[in-house]
């Protein structure tokens, strides 16, 4: 369970991102996606990995951008945290990747 703390981290940098200044790129997403991600959460986002979300059915998504971003940053259970290795920007992007696998 996210902290108040993470919350509010999360809450605070939605509201300094604006849309223009870190429009999200799919494309750019999905070769991030390829790079980093599809070995554990599949093709398609397909999970090849028990306990680990199958983005093709929406799993986990229904949390804001911001949310996911700090979720990906700072890793979870198994996954581990990409901060120092994607920028923000980068994280978005996957985000908006992930977005476009649902059914």
């Amino acid at each position: 369970m996210m902290t108040l703390r993470k919350q509010a981290a999360a809450f605070v940098l939605g509201l300094l991102c604006t849309q223009a200044g870190l429009a999200a790129s799919v494309v750019d997403g999905q070769r991030i996606y390829n790079q980093y991600c599809i070995g554990c959460h599949g093709p398609g986002g397909n999970s090849a990995i028990p306990n680990a979300p199958h983005f093709s059915r929406g799993e986990r998504l229904m949390q804001p951008d911001m949310m996911l971003l700090m979720t990906i940053k700072s890793g979870k259970m198994m996954m581990p945290s990409f901060n120092g290795i994607l920028r923000d920007q980068e994280i978005l992007d996957v985000i908006a990747y992930l977005r476009t696998l649902q059914r």
